[in-house]
């Protein structure tokens, strides 16, 4: 990952002074090519706070469009809430500036196309915080799967049940559980099948004891690109006996299984073909895998990854126009379950929204 001097530097505004932005920050400081210059919140103080504990030396704003232009920045982080990434991203990109974002890509499908637009049309880069792509265990298991260790894969289930108090925006969405948290999972569930989703079934319900306004659990059914089915099941008001925050994974394949808890290693159990033709359950072989060390956080992998492929003049992995199909999962899954019907994936994406 590219982080030396000879890279061109760029100078940063960073809009959204909450806790996450801390991460964005310390990892720009690392870099020999990043400054920055900017820092914008809706509460001053918050923007001030973040400059004292950084010890930064840069402007503070309530204004993205006059901290942009007042600091000649050329790159926006944009670390705000959800509601806002639109707003931020079209501001950005119409000033020149690229864009790392914090998912969602935006709260709304509508959105979500009018950025990939602003994208196309400025020429801007314009990428999404999945960082739950660059856990070594995931890259892990999604290697077992394409190195071919099951087979053809013909189905992936992904169970997420935690109960998590917020407090906050998330307690007032009304799809908390599939737009703000459940895409790390159907973005991973692209990564580990290397396909696109094609239709969606999904009820979402919001169950007895729930503190959540919206839909808290969801059951959901796509198919993909590949012919397989991927199946999410999920709820973010299940008290006890919680699964990792990266779900309880199982892909079977014409030849195995493999199997992820989200929090050991990944491994699959694959049959052992020595003669077994004739048997009514086939004994099968254990096949371990061997994820690289944690290392530096994925939220820093992840922007590592922006940046170099900033530099390389290339599309990031999490590039909005990719994103755009992950997105694409959350609001099919969301407009599923109002209509109570399939939905195909056509149905949401206009001809040309990927270019």
């Amino acid at each position: 990952m590219n982080r030396t001097a000879s890279s061109p530097r760029r100078r940063i505004v960073v809009a959204g002074c909450g806790g996450m932005a801390h991460t964005w920050v310390d990892y720009a400081l690392t870099r020999a090519d990043a400054d920055i210059v900017g820092l914008v919140d809706v509460r001053l103080e918050a923007a001030e706070s973040m400059r004292d504990k950084h010890g930064l030396r840069c402007g503070v704003y309530t204004d993205l469009e006059q901290a942009i232009k007042e600091s000649g920045a050329d790159l926006v982080f944009d670390v705000t809430i959800p509601a806002s990434h639109h707003v931020i991203s079209q501001t950005a990109m119409r000033l020149g500036c690229d864009v790392f974002s914090e998912k969602p890509l935006a709260e709304s499908w509508e959105a979500c196309l009018d950025v990939v637009r602003a994208a196309s049309e400025t020429g801007r880069m314009h990428a999404v915080m999945q960082n739950r792509r660059f856990d070594p265990r995931i890259r892990a298991f999604r290697e077992l799967i394409a190195g071919g260790a099951i087979g053809t894969p013909g189905f992936a289930g992904a169970d997420f049940f935690i109960g998590a108090h917020f407090g906050g925006f998330r307690d007032l969405m009304d799809s908390p559980l599939i737009l703000d948290m459940a895409i790390h999972t159907l973005d991973q569930a692209r990564l580990l099948l290397g396909a696109d989703p094609v239709s969606v079934y999904c009820q979402e319900f919001n169950p007895p004891g729930s503190w959540y306004k919206g839909s808290a659990s969801a059951l959901c059914i796509f198919e993909m690109s590949d012919g397989s089915v991927f199946s999410y099941r999920g709820s973010w008001c299940s008290e006890g006996a919680p699964t990792s925050w990266e779900a309880q994974w199982r892909v079977i394949g014409s030849s195995g299984t493999a199997l992820w808890d989200g929090a050991g290693a990944p491994y699959a159990e694959a049959v052992d073909p020595a003669g077994q033709e004739e048997a009514f359950i086939r004994s099968s072989q254990r096949i371990d895998t061997s994820p690289e060390p944690e290392g530096e956080p994925w939220h820093h992998r992840c922007i590592a990854e922006m940046f170099d492929a900033l530099h390389a003049g290339r599309r990031a992995e999490t590039d909005c126009r990719d994103n755009l199909l992950s997105m694409a999962m959350v609001f099919g899954a969301i407009r599923s379950s109002a209509e109570g019907r399939k939905v195909a994936i056509s149905e949401l994406l206009p001809s040309g929204s990927l270019g």
